[in-house]
């Protein structure tokens, strides 16, 4: 059985101006969001933790070089946030000012419909997370592991995984760096422990 330390990365730059789609863009935390994962530090300390994966994004790398007390991080292609194509940059009031249709599908049915109508699906995101789910339950059949990834691909995974409508997956809060553990049986069955927890 294997301990998943789920984080979605620090405040950003982006997350304090207006709460601005930041996908692909390499956006910094900010102060407030160096002060989260140091938080993380402080209560993950007497967790030893097996390994440190992170999405290639600097806000979540850092987050992860950090929260894990200096613990070698892994980057992994696959936990890089949602592409939300022309989305990116914009709050969600600006874009759907400029094309409400295109927020409307992907509201409606994120599975089927692009993000932005040029980036990715929910069903593409989905995929891609879960295959390295997958792949981390190949390389290690338990203990702890600390992933840090992003607002989007997290609660898109959750919400699969825990047999949600990916319509709902907004549903699901993820705040900025505040754990979420779940742990993963052998077969990829995920049980939730806690969510957003302050330990």
């Amino acid at each position: 059985m294997l301990n998943i330390y789920l984080l979605r990365h620090g405040e950003t730059t982006y997350n304090a101006d207006g709460n601005r789609y930041c996908g692909r863009t390499d956006a910094q935390l900010t102060t407030k969001g160096l002060a989260q994962a140091t938080a993380v530090a402080e209560q993950l300390r007497n967790i030893k933790l097996d390994a440190v994966y992170a999405s290639p994004l600097f806000r979540a790398k850092r987050t992860a070089e950090i929260a894990s007390n200096g613990s070698e991080v892994e980057t992994d292609q696959r936990l890089i946030e949602v592409d939300f194509g022309v989305w990116e940059g914009k709050t969600r009031a600006e874009f759907v000012a400029e094309d409400p249709m295109s927020w409307q599908n992907w509201d409606t049915d994120p599975a089927k419909y692009r993000a932005g109508g040029t980036g990715e699906s929910g069903a593409e995101v989905v995929e891609r997370v879960a295959d390295f789910f997958n792949s981390l339950l190949e390389r290690h059949s338990s203990g702890n592991i600390l992933v840090v990834a992003h607002n989007g691909v997290n609660r898109l995974f959750l919400a699969h995984k825990l047999g949600m409508p990916l319509k709902n997956y907004r549903k699901i809060a993820q705040e900025n760096s505040s754990i979420t553990r779940f742990e993963l049986a052998e077969n990829g069955e995920l049980t939730l422990n806690l969510l957003n927890s302050k330990l």
